[in-house]
C-alpha cells in the first residue's frame, strides 16, 4: 500500500463516524420532538380495526383457517377481559356492556366463524357476551351459526335464548320448537316452547334456561356467566323474602328494624326454593350467595345488594 493513502483512509473513516453521530444525534433530537408534540389520540384508537380482515384469508390459507379461527377467538376473550380490566365505570353492568364500547367484539366473532364455520365455542361465547352489547348483532352471528350448521339445535337454543333476553317471547318459541325438531335435541327445547308462550318472563323459566346453559356450556366464560344467572335468582328469591319480613315488622311496630340482623329469628322459618336456608356472615348480617351482606335502606325499609358484591345489580 502506497505511503500516502493511510491517513486518507483515517481521515475518511473519521468522517464517516462523525457523519453517523450527527444522524444519530439528529435522530434522538427529532424523536423527542415528536414525542412532545404528539397528537392526543381517542381512547377508540385502541379499537382501530386495522387487522379484522382475517375472513378473507379463507381459502387461501393454506389449510390455517382453523388456526386463525382460533386466534380471532383468544382475540375476543382477551378483548373483553381488557375492557372490564381497564374500565373507569365504578359498577359494570352485566346486562349493559355498551359503556366499555366493546365494539370489536362482533368483529373478532364475525372472523373467528367465516373462518371456522363449526366453531361452537365462538357462537356460545356471543349468544351470551353480545346481547349485553347489540342484541342484533348477537341474532345475525347465532342466525349464521344456524345456516352453516342447520343439524345443531344447540344453536337454536342460543337463538331462543337470546330472543328472550329482548322479551320477544312469540320468537323464542319458534326457535325453541324448530330446535326441538331437530334428531338428538333433549326434551328441554320443547319445554321451552310452552314456557314462553305461557310463562316467558317468569323466574322459573329464567331458572331452567341458565341451568340448561350451564350444564351444557361449550366454554368456561359462558358457564360462569350462567352459574353467575342462576346467583343472582337466588338473591332476587332471598331479597323478596327480606322485604316480606321487613314490611311485616313495620305493620307491627310502625318502624323500620335497626338492621337486618334483627329479623334473622324471622328469617329462619323461611323456606326458600329449593330447600335453601338463608346465609349469616361473621356479623350475625343475612349475606347474598357470594357472602355479600345484604343493605338496608332505612328510607324504604327495603333490602337490596351490597355495592361490592359480584352479583348483576340489574335485578327485575
Amino acid at each position: 500500500m502506497p505511503s500516502g493513502t493511510a491517513p486518507n483512509s483515517r481521515n475518511s473513516t473519521l468522517a464517516i463516524g462523525l457523519a453517523v453521530f450527527l444522524c444519530l444525534v439528529g435522530s434522538a433530537f427529532i424523536a423527542a420532538r415528536a414525542v412532545e408534540n404528539r397528537p392526543q389520540l381517542s381512547a377508540e384508537y385502541a379499537d382501530a380495526d386495522l387487522e379484522f380482515q382475517g375472513k378473507k384469508l379463507r381459502g387461501w390459507s393454506l389449510g390455517s383457517e382453523g388456526l386463525l379461527a382460533d386466534w380471532y377467538w383468544m382475540r375476543s376473550l382477551q378483548y373483553i377481559g381488557d375492557k372490564v380490566v381497564n374500565s373507569k365505570e365504578e359498577f359494570i353492568n352485566v346486562e349493559d356492556l355498551r359503556p366499555l364500547n366493546p365494539r370489536l367484539l362482533y368483529p373478532l366473532l364475525d372472523n373467528a366463524t367465516d373462518l371456522d364455520p363449526r366453531f361452537m365455542a365462538a357462537f356460545s361465547y356471543g349468544s351470551i357476551v353480545l346481547p349485553a352489547i347489540d342484541p342484533e348483532h348477537a341474532i345475525a352471528l347465532t342466525k349464521k351459526g344456524i345456516a352453516a350448521n342447520p343439524e345443531s339445535w344447540r344453536l337454536y337454543q342460543y337463538l331462543g335464548y337470546i330472543y328472550w333476553r329482548q322479551k320477544r317471547f312469540e320468537e323464542a318459541a319458534e326457535t325453541y320448537d324448530r330446535g326441538s325438531r331437530i334428531a338428538g335435541a333433549p326434551p328441554f327445547m320443547r319445554q321451552m316452547v310452552a314456557a314462553m308462550k305461557t310463562q316467558g318472563g317468569s323466574r322459573e323459566t329464567a331458572r331452567e334456561i341458565y341451568l340448561q346453559m350451564r350444564d351444557q356450556a361449550e366454554d368456561q366464560q359462558s358457564r360462569e356467566n350462567a352459574e353467575l344467572r342462576l346467583l343472582e335468582l337466588d338473591a332476587l328469591e332471598e331479597l323478596d323474602a327480606i322485604n316480606a319480613e321487613l314490611k311485616a315488622a313495620v305493620e307491627r311496630t310502625g318502624k323500620c328494624p335497626a338492621s337486618l340482623r334483627q329479623i334473622i329469628p324471622l328469617l329462619r322459618e323461611v323456606k326458600l326454593p329449593g330447600g335453601r336456608a338463608f346465609r349469616v356472615d361473621s356479623n350475625g348480617d343475612p349475606a347474598d350467595p357470594l357472602g355479600f351482606p345484604y343493605r338496608l335502606t332505612p328510607e324504604d325499609c327495603r333490602a337490596t345488594l351490597n355495592e361490592t358484591t359480584k352479583i348483576p345489580k340489574q335485578l327485575d
